[in-house]
């Protein structure tokens, strides 16, 4: 099915336009024969209008229009009793239509749909008996068969997409950490030192949360993916696991920042090789978790336990140099580094 689809995507024919146009024919087929609508034209309109990307979108676009609808018929209802057709009257129905749902804080699209249902019951509800209420029909109609076949026909499954975010965030933050480990031996004193690394991080840390909530959005609504729902939450979990590995870089810039400043660190600290090894190696645990979230097999399980196992004696090892370090400014900052690293391997476990 995935490839049919790739093969009409190539040509411009998406699963939404397709869809759309589904949810447009099937509308105006049974206004026209099941409700015998003179001008059934309402209903492929409102089902155009509802078909979104995510079954939740969908049910909020059917939701504005029909309260958009509604409210246009009631006002022009109430006002062409005294009202007809005319320059003056199309000018006041907009205006307090528009006004009302906008005194009442009503959604854009809303204040639209009111203007737009005022306007045509005030111009064909004289001649037309029942015409405001087909309207109604026919706009619940076309909304509810667009929600129903955005829901049933292939709905968007955006876990995949988490599921990648999830590599490339955990790819950066291990990069980022290396990136850090070679400032070790750098003579820069600039405050803005592993700056530029770490913004990026952050906003990869921001792009995984907006897939989050974008996957999250998709299954709202979306029965046939209730399944998915576990798998999701797993993944929110491993990405909160990921902001707080994120938090862990962040402090271990600063100490390493604050070192810079410290002579004794860059001219004679004899535990920088080992501190540079203990962050490549507890990086390539970072790499692992991701790959283990995405793929929980045997083999990535295994692989992530044998490099936290590394990871903690390279960490351990740092701790010999600790006491030879004379400067108490220098050993708690790398005490400092230390911790976070291990707090980065606590939020790696699984």
């Amino acid at each position: 099915m995935n490839r049919v689809i790739d093969i009409f995507e190539r040509v411009g024919l998406t699963l939404q336009i397709v869809k759309t146009a589904f949810a447009a024919s099937l509308s105006w087929f049974i206004a026209s024969t099941l409700l015998q609508s003179g001008y059934p034209y309402f209903a492929p309109i409102a089902a155009i209008i509802t078909v979104q990307v995510t079954v939740l979108d969908s049910v909020n676009k059917a939701t504005q229009r029909i309260v958009g609808i509604i409210g246009g018929v009631l006002l022009s209802m109430l006002l062409g009793h005294w009202l007809s057709i005319n320059t003056f009257s199309i000018f006041l129905v907009i205006m307090l239509g528009m006004g009302i749902s906008k005194a009442l804080r009503m959604n854009p699209q809303i204040i639209s749909q009111v203007a737009i249902s005022s306007l045509l019951v005030l111009a064909f509800g004289h001649t037309e008996e029942g015409y405001a209420f087909e309207r109604i029909a026919e706009t619940v109609l076309g909304s509810g068969i667009a929600v129903i076949i955005n829901a049933l026909i292939v709905p968007q499954n955006a876990i995949p997409d988490v599921e990648r975010s999830v590599v490339r965030y955990s790819r950066l933050s291990a990069d980022t950490l290396v990136r850090l480990s070679k400032l070790i031996d750098s003579s820069s004193k600039r405050m803005q030192f592993g700056r530029a690394e770490v913004d990026a991080l952050i906003r990869e840390s921001a792009d995984s949360r907006k897939a989050l909530d974008l996957a999250e959005q998709s299954l709202k609504y979306n029965f046939l993916l209730t399944h998915k729902r576990i798998a999701l939450n797993r993944l929110a979990v491993h990405i909160n696991n990921l902001e707080s590995i994120t938090i862990q870089i962040r402090g271990i810039r600063r100490s390493l920042a604050d070192l810079q400043k410290v002579k004794p660190f860059r001219s004679a600290f004899a535990g920088k090789e080992q501190l540079q090894l203990a962050m490549e190696v507890t990086a390539n645990c970072i790499v692992a978790f991701g790959q283990s979230v995405v793929d929980s097999s045997e083999e990535n399980i295994v692989q992530l336990k044998k490099l936290m196992r590394q990871a903690r004696l390279e960490q351990d090892r740092c701790l010999e140099y600790l006491k030879d370090i004379k400067s108490p400014e220098m050993q708690r900052d790398v005490g400092s580094i230390l911790t976070d690293l291990k707090r980065i391997l606590t939020e790696a476990e699984r």
